[in-house]
Parts: C-alpha cells; sequence; structure tokens
C-alpha cells in the first residue's frame, strides 16, 4: 500500500539513520478498540471520535487532572476496527485525534473497495496537478504508479490473529445515543451532550483537518432554515481550497453569508492558534482537534463537538438538549447521500480531462511494479 510511515525522532537518532540507513525502533503496545453493532441515527464519527476517551475514562484507563494523570493510550498504538466500510476521508477523522490520545500512531481496518475509490480519486488529482505545473514531476509519477500497482493487485496489512494488546476496548454503537462532546479545556474531558447541558455559545468554528466536505454541506443544510443574522459568531473554514471551490459552486458559501458566517481562507485557521482569534473568554463549539488553554482565544472554553452539533448549536445560541439535537438531524436524513458525498476527482470532468492527458513511462510503471511485488512477497 503506497503510504509513508513517520516516526518522530532526536537530532541524535536522525543523524544515526543518516549515516547507517537503519534507524532503532521501540515497537510500542498496541491498544484496541473494535466498534460493533450499528450506528443510531444522528450519531457522527465526531462522536465516535470522542467516545473512545469516554469509555476509557469510565473504565479508569484516563484521567482529566493532570495531577497523576493515567492516560492508557500515552506512548501506545491505537488500532481501530469494526468500521471497516468508512471512506478513507472519514476514518482520517478517527486516525487524526489519536493525537490528542497522546498515541504513538493509528491504524484503522478497512475493505478494499473505499481504498481503491480513494486512490483512484488520488490518480486522477496527480495527474492533474502534474498538468497545472506542480512539482516534482518525478516523484508524483512515481507515487501514481505505485498507487496503480496496488489497484492491479489490492493487498492490505491485517493484525495477526494472535495479536496481543495492552486493551482491549469494545464499543456498542448501539449504546451511543447521543453526541459525545469534549468539554473546556482538556480534549480527554469527554462526556455526553446531556451531561453538558445547554450551555451558552458565543462563537462557533467549522474547520480544520477533522472535517471534511460533507461537514459543510450539512452545516449549509441546517442553515438554510434559519432566517436572519445568527446569536452567534460563526466561523467557517474548509480544510481546502478544492473544498472552498466545490461549497461555492453548490452554492453553500451563499447561505454562509446569509446569516452572517465569516469564511476564512481555506486551512487550519482558529485551530492553529496562531492566526484568526476568538474573541477573549469566549464560550466556544469547536470542530478542530483540540481545545488547549487559550489555543482559539485568550481565556476561551472551548467544547470540542461534530460540525452538525456544532452548527445547531450556532443557530440557537446554546448547546441544545438530546431531543432537539435528535430532531434538527432528521432533516440531514433526507439527503444524506449527497451530503455526506466526497470529492472523487475521477468523477469531475474539469480534473479528468487534465489528468488524460498525463502518461506515466513505461518504466517507471514497471518499477513501481517490482518495489510492490517485493513488498508483499
Amino acid at each position: 500500500f503506497p503510504i509513508g510511515i513517520s516516526f518522530p525522532a532526536g537530532s541524535g537518532a536522525v543523524a544515526f539513520a543518516a549515516a547507517t540507513g537503519v534507524m532503532p525502533l521501540d515497537m510500542p503496545e498496541s491498544i484496541l478498540v473494535r466498534f460493533k453493532g450499528e450506528r443510531q441515527p444522528g450519531i457522527t464519527l465526531r462522536d465516535l471520535v470522542h467516545a473512545i476517551p469516554y469509555v476509557a475514562i469510565k473504565e479508569g484507563d484516563l484521567t482529566v487532572p493532570k495531577k497523576n494523570k493515567k492516560n492508557i493510550f500515552a506512548g501506545r498504538i491505537l488500532e481501530i476496527e469494526g468500521l471497516n466500510t468508512l471512506k478513507c476521508e472519514q476514518a482520517f477523522e478517527l486516525s487524526d485525534a489519536s493525537a490528542e490520545r497522546s498515541a504513538a500512531g493509528c491504524t484503522i481496518k478497512l475493505d478494499k473497495e473505499p481504498i481503491a475509490e480513494y486512490l483512484r480519486s488520488n490518480i486522477v488529482m496527480l495527474k492533474w496537478m502534474i498538468a497545472e505545473g506542480y512539482g516534482d514531476v518525478r516523484t508524483i509519477k512515481r507515487r501514481i504508479a505505485s498507487m496503480e500497482a496496488w489497484l492491479e493487485n489490492p493487498q492490505l496489512l491485517e493484525a495477526d490473529k494472535d495479536a496481543e494488546y495492552k486493551k482491549v476496548y469494545e464499543i456498542d454503537l448501539a449504546k451511543i445515543q447521543e453526541p459525545v462532546l469534549c468539554c473546556p479545556n482538556d480534549p480527554d474531558d469527554a462526556k455526553t451532550l446531556s451531561e453538558v447541558g445547554t450551555e451558552k455559545i458565543d462563537e462557533v468554528f467549522i474547520g480544520s483537518c477533522m472535517t471534511n466536505i460533507g461537514h459543510f454541506r450539512a452545516a449549509g443544510e441546517l442553515l438554510k432554515g434559519f432566517n436572519g443574522q445568527l446569536p452567534t459568531r460563526l466561523w467557517v473554514a474548509p480544510p481546502t481550497k478544492m473544498d472552498e471551490q466545490q461549497l461555492t459552486a453548490e452554492g453553500y458559501y451563499s447561505v454562509y453569508g446569509k446569516v452572517g458566517a465569516r469564511t476564512e481562507m481555506p486551512g487550519c485557521s482558529l485551530c492553529m492558534g496562531n492566526q484568526a482569534r476568538v474573541a477573549d473568554k469566549a464560550t466556544v463549539v469547536s470542530t478542530s482537534t483540540r481545545n488547549f488553554p487559550n489555543r482559539l482565544g485568550q481565556g476561551a472554553n472551548v467544547y470540542l463537538a461534530s460540525a452538525e452539533l456544532a452548527a445547531i448549536a450556532a443557530i440557537l445560541g446554546r448547546l441544545p438538549t438530546k431531543a432537539e439535537y435528535l430532531e434538527t438531524f432528521k432533516s440531514l436524513a433526507k439527503s444524506s447521500d449527497t451530503t455526506y458525498s466526497y470529492l472523487n476527482f475521477d468523477k469531475y470532468e474539469a480534473f479528468t480531462s487534465k489528468a488524460d492527458t498525463v502518461s506515466i513511462e513505461p518504466e517507471v510503471t514497471e518499477a513501481a511494479k517490482k518495489s510492490y511485488a517485493a513488498f508483499i512477497a
């Protein structure tokens, strides 16, 4: 599978690796999180992200106070199973959050089909990038050839049947019946919406690498039912320019503008903590990765939540009750197939027409096939 793996290292270890071509690594233990059952109406992937620390807290393996803190995930690999049909864009939402668990890394077991779909899309995007003049062309072509080699003979790494884990968590999706948030100001402080209550909200941020285009469509659909100016300050920042262009073409930027939302340049925006800022001491609902003290704004109290819950909070000026949330979320069910579709570049003529002008040299293709064959042998 054509991906890179990176490991953090000090300058001494980096110098050793540069000099010898090898790097000594300690193999971390793994934590297995196995989801089972059917996801309930209104429950998003972000809720599953937060369900992991929520369950660990309940089992006494994770504590919120810094003094004598316990964190079973710290320095270990987080392995996730039971969500095999997720699209790759959805899987990223779960894997990105492993950093907030202080994990050393994360794997998610997926079926071959969503991975193949993602690679076919990316091949077109990479060829489009070459046609648009992006460099380094040689590196991009080698990446394309590696993807094509995998698509010809798709093989996935899997855990050994007798693999040993530090701990196995089984999370029953049927028991997650309302949103799970992370409370101010600690991404470990997971609580259900009912446990938090109807807190007044001043500002809302929808953005960061934890979001994809489907989240912005969902927020837009919820905002369509609101007339006038929002009682909150709403920030909207899609992660990529391609998302921004597509959302604009579909009319969602007009929706954001009509309710007075502030649209930021695509990228990290508030999540980075050194660009735009919320008001001092504001209470915020954010889709960002983390809510460390003062990161989004000086003295700000930040709840981490899904884009759907964030949009509802922006409309109400407070966190909704469980009943309000589930009732409002029903409006998204009618158009869920189109709302939560992703940017598959092989389906867009603007990308395929230019991608078709790019060819991969036979020797590059052959080298990729040999390398892949050796890898899976």
